[in-house]
């Protein structure tokens, strides 16, 4: 008995682990035109198929709202598995928080945002639009990572997240070759009536 509760103990713990994974801020931050992005239709369909869909109900919040309140949070530490703020946040926990904060209820694992919202395209997002990439592993194409578009203008994007490594916490990232490497999509989750 005392081995089955260690074994369920540890694969549980697996799981939890794969909700986030450890991503790290690329020195060179320069705007991407969003044309120059890989498409990967393919692997993001069969990624789509693996994750049930999720309905986030906004409830007629603003998206600049949510916007601004998670760039109050910038300079939180990270802290894996966390969603507290005075433990610090990994990135779906950062997420989390910023949408409790309005009562809005998320998934509060980052692969489980792979089909919540409305999908669209990185030209096309505007600021409160979840951005999703990989994780480290990119051969999976399975969502690792997330944060939250803050802006877009002029083919620049940028977006906030709660990162680890080097940037450890709550940081607003431009996409570089970095993140163009591991962008699975963009979702919209808001009404056009919220923006």
């Amino acid at each position: 008995m005392k081995y089955v509760k260690q074994i369920t103990v540890i694969i549980g713990a697996i799981f939890f682990l794969q909700s986030c994974s450890t991503t790290r801020r690329n020195k060179s931050s320069g705007a991407v035109s969003p044309t120059e992005l890989p498409v990967a239709a393919d692997k993001i369909n069969k990624v789509n198929n693996a994750v049930p869909p999720v309905i986030i109900n906004t409830k007629n919040i603003a998206a600049d709202s949510i916007v601004y309140f998670a760039k109050t949070l910038i300079g939180v530490r990270y802290k894996y598995g966390s969603a507290i703020k005075e433990q610090g946040f990994d990135c779906s926990g950062f997420i989390t928080y910023v949408f409790n904060h309005f009562k809005i209820q998320v998934p509060r694992i980052s692969k489980d945002f792979t089909n919540a919202g409305t999908p669209v395209s990185l030209d096309e997002s505007k600021p409160g639009d979840l951005i999703l990439f990989t994780g480290t592993d990119t051969n999976g194409w399975i969502v690792g990572h997330m944060g939250i578009i803050t802006q877009n203008e002029n083919g620049k994007i940028q977006f906030i997240h709660s990162a680890s490594g080097k940037s450890i916490g709550v940081i607003i990232s431009g996409m570089s070759k970095y993140f163009e490497t591991r962008l699975v999509k963009v979702i919209r989750v808001f009404t056009d009536e919220d923006y």
